[in-house]
């Protein structure tokens, strides 16, 4: 089994990458940390908490909190996306008696901030850890700053992140969690950390209808597949009002997909940038792909290629998975 960190800011298909992520035996979670994205960090905090209560992990993973907002600039969440509560807000949402269908979790996060957790997981156990990133890469590049040679033992980081040949979702030419924080995603591509980026040139191309996933869930009639339906109505509409195309596209899913199963995606090393001043271009991820003018030496593995059928069949089969 594969020791991981999940860094996320749930968010709709965060949610639905942790329950790939917990309902997958490859994967050994040592923790689940948290950061200002697609929703403030306590509301992601509590969205994990949640979807633990629903799944109930055993052994469960230590939950700490991490950065409120980027290193440099104004949090900007995607709540126009992802509901004032970052899950298609559930609070909409009672049973018959009138009590809410999702009660707020009570648990608290570890005294302990997400970065330096992270950074104690890594020198317990060094060259084992690898950083699967659904958000900003804010506690990362904290974790750089506080102890880069301890960060230097992480086996891997897979990222979810940048737009390589395609547009931007945040902006024309930037991804979202980049653009949320640029100046931690430098920090993170300069690292030298053995880093795979999965950006939307595959994630764009990973799509489940809301009628394919009502499919597959409804006849489990349970608690937790009534909450991926419910989480994700809201990001249906907006899809459907917006694309024409009634579903999800699950950026996050494949990320920690790759991690469970390297060969679903196709890689190429390039030199990878992160824009920070431009006018019009901040966040955005410029891969030198010239054959003999590259300006440096290849940082990131970058995915450009995906088997979209077998992922689409292990996230389906992962995500109806009963204990």
């Amino acid at each position: 089994m594969k020791r991981v960190i999940i860094d996320t800011d749930p968010g709709i298909d965060d949610a639905l990458a942790l329950f790939l992520a917990l309902q997958s035996p490859e994967l050994t979670i040592e923790a689940i940390t948290t950061v200002a994205g697609n929703a403030r960090v306590e509301d992601c905090t509590r969205n994990v908490f949640l979807i633990l209560e629903l799944l109930k992990p055993e052994p469960r993973p230590v939950v700490a909190q991490g950065a409120a907002g980027p290193l440099e600039s104004e949090l900007r969440p995607a709540l126009n996306v992802h509901g004032e509560d970052g899950l298609g807000e559930l609070f909409r949402h009672r049973n018959a008696d009138g009590l809410p269908r999702y009660p707020r979790p009570r648990q608290s996060p570890a005294a302990v901030e997400a970065a330096d957790l992270i950074l104690e997981l890594v020198r317990r156990y060094p060259g084992e850890i690898a950083l699967i990133t659904l958000g900003p890469l804010t506690n990362i590049a904290q974790a750089l700053r506080r102890d880069r040679k301890t960060m230097e033992k992480v086996s891997r980081i897979i990222s979810m992140g940048g737009a390589v040949l395609v547009p931007g979702n945040t902006s024309a030419t930037a991804e979202f969690n980049i653009a949320t924080d640029p100046e931690a995603a430098r920090i993170v591509l300069g690292s030298g950390l053995p880093l795979t980026l999965i950006p939307l040139d595959v994630t764009g191309r990973v799509r489940l209808s809301g009628d394919a996933l009502r499919t597959w869930v409804e006849p489990l009639a349970d608690l937790p597949a009534q909450f991926l339906l419910d989480c994700t109505a809201h990001l249906i509409a907006l899809s459907e009002k917006w694309e024409g195309f009634a579903g999800i596209t699950l950026h996050d899913p494949l990320t920690v997909g790759v991690v469970i199963d390297p060969n679903l995606v196709k890689t190429r090393p390039l030199y990878v940038q992160v824009e920070t001043r431009g006018e019009i271009t901040t966040g955005m991820t410029v891969a030198d792909r010239r054959p003999f003018r590259a300006e440096g030496q290849p940082n990131v593995d970058v995915a450009l290629d995906v088997d979209v059928d077998r992922f689409l069949s292990l996230f389906v089969e992962r995500l109806c998975r009963r204990s």
